[in-house]
Parts: C-alpha cells; sequence; structure tokens
C-alpha cells in the first residue's frame, strides 16, 4: 500500500519524496506537467499542481484509482450502492479518444461511413475505437494540449505550410490522447497512416512522443512536428518549466537528427515553449 498511500497524499495536497512513488507513474506525471519538484539539496520531492486534474488523470488511466477517493464515502457498502460494485471493475466507462478536422474526412465506424466534419467549437469522441478506420492518404495529427486541439482552425494555415515543407498529405484528422489511456496508441498501431506528434517544445513533450508512440510506431511512420521557427521561439520560453524537467529528463537522446537538435537548443536555451503559442489568427 506505499504506492497508493503516496498517491493518497499527493492528492491531498501534500509533498512526497520520489523514492515513495512508482518510477514509471513519476515519469507520467512529470510528462503531464501534473508535479511541482521542489529540491532541497540532493533531496527530491513533489505536490501536485492542481490536485483535481491530477486526479482525473490518474481515474482516466485506471478506474480503480477511484478507491482512493473512498474516504469520500461513509463506508465500504455506500460506495457498493453508488457503484454497484464496491471492488470497482477495472474496465474505463469511457474508453475512446477525440478527433477533430478542419475540413471533412471520410471515415468509417463499424463498416458504415462516418464522416468527420464537426461543426466549428465542437469535437467528436470516437468510443468504439477498434472498429474506427480511416483512408490511408490522411496523416494523423497527435495534439497534447486540448486548447490547441480545440482550435485547430486558428492553426489552418501552421499545419497546411509545414505539411507542404515536409512533403507529407495535405489530407488530416488530428487526435488528441485526452482523456490520458493507451487507447489513441493502440488504434495508431492498427492502421498505416504516418502519424505527426505535435507537443510541447520541451523535454517532457519529447518523453512523451518518444516513449508513449515513436517506440510503438517505428522511425518511419511517426514523426516530431519542429517548427522552422522554434528556435526564435525558445528564447522567450519559460526558465523555471525547463529547471523542473532538467534533472528528470536531462539525459533524454533520439537517434532522429532533427529530434536531437531540438533536445540540444532546449538544453542550449534553457528554455521550455508551449505549443499554444502556434495558435494565432491566421486561418482561413
Amino acid at each position: 500500500m506505499a504506492i497508493s498511500a503516496s498517491i493518497q497524499a499527493l492528492l491531498a495536497g501534500e509533498q512526497v519524496a520520489g523514492s515513495r512513488l512508482n518510477s514509471k507513474l513519476l515519469d507520467e506525471l512529470l510528462a503531464e506537467g501534473l508535479l511541482l519538484v521542489i529540491s532541497r539539496g540532493s533531496r527530491k520531492t513533489y505536490r501536485a499542481r492542481d490536485t483535481e486534474a491530477m486526479k482525473r488523470f490518474l481515474v482516466d488511466k485506471d478506474e480503480r484509482f477511484r478507491l482512493f477517493e473512498a474516504n469520500a464515502y461513509d463506508s465500504r457498502a455506500l460506495m457498493a450502492t453508488e457503484t454497484g460494485n464496491s471492488k470497482l471493475v477495472m474496465i474505463r466507462s469511457c474508453p475512446g479518444f477525440p478527433v477533430n478536422s478542419y475540413e471533412r474526412v471520410e471515415c468509417f465506424l463499424g463498416g458504415e461511413p462516418f464522416p468527420v466534419n464537426p461543426q466549428e467549437g465542437s469535437f467528436l469522441f470516437v468510443s468504439d475505437w477498434k472498429k474506427f478506420t480511416i483512408p490511408e492518404d490522411v496523416v494523423v495529427i497527435g495534439v497534447e494540449n486540448m486548447e490547441n486541439f480545440r482550435m485547430i482552425r486558428r492553426q489552418r494555415r501552421f499545419f497546411e505550410e509545414y505539411l507542404h515543407a515536409h512533403g507529407l498529405s495535405d489530407k488530416v484528422l488530428f487526435v488528441s490522447r485526452y482523456p490520458q489511456s493507451t487507447d489513441l496508441r493502440r488504434w495508431l498501431c492498427t492502421i498505416s497512416n504516418h502519424y505527426l506528434h505535435f507537443g510541447d517544445f520541451d523535454l517532457a513533450g519529447i518523453s512523451i512522443y518518444l516513449f508513449e508512440f515513436r517506440q510503438y510506431l517505428g522511425k518511419e511512420r511517426s514523426s516530431y512536428l519542429i517548427p522552422d521557427d522554434i528556435e526564435s521561439r525558445l528564447k522567450s520560453g519559460s526558465r523555471k518549466r525547463y529547471d523542473e524537467q532538467c534533472e528528470h529528463f536531462k539525459d533524454i537522446k533520439s537517434d532522429i537528427l532533427e529530434l536531437q537538435r531540438l533536445i540540444e537548443l532546449i538544453h542550449k536555451e534553457r528554455k521550455a515553449y508551449d505549443q499554444e503559442g502556434y495558435i494565432c489568427c491566421n486561418h482561413k
């Protein structure tokens, strides 16, 4: 129960030593920007930036984490009454992932036409993802930040210019890893389409790409979106976030030349830059 107790402490707003946390879960929480790093000499402790956001992340990851909320129930019997299962089944109630587009994409769901063309101000959620298929010439763009994902029309010119410059199809489908689960990655592994990852330009964002996507999809089928102006943008980035991430991700490396150059540039500038900076009003 040591890990359970440490997570409960984080959700209560307390500081927790890194040695008390599962290393894989610690990496995920840091990569998602959910933890503050507090250094005292060589000793590091962690605290949740936003306990509600962390709780949502953990529950989306695995509903067994709802057991950490047991103190909100008067008794185990009440939990059973409200959930129908005192132990909580291991099946997530909302599998799948969101999809978006700025122009119509002719997809299929269960063999039936399922055009993705949401009205501006909305997006779709594919829950039965195992039956979701798309045309082979569509580039799948994974967007880490939900603000960027919601506002893709304001980034249309940015995406179109990048795709053209890198010889990629201009037919695109945008996907999001929210809620954070492996469903999106598992779906990507079943299709042959190219995957383009659009995340924050920091060490944690690169880690998400390398260990959540690239190692499963391979070098030929996936790439990291690196804008031409990222060097100048990094100069106005966040030193604080770089410092928070550096100790944990300082040894990250890539055999992809362009991505390794980005890593070196981040270390050179000692800055991190948010992808929200590419949301602008130059859309068509």
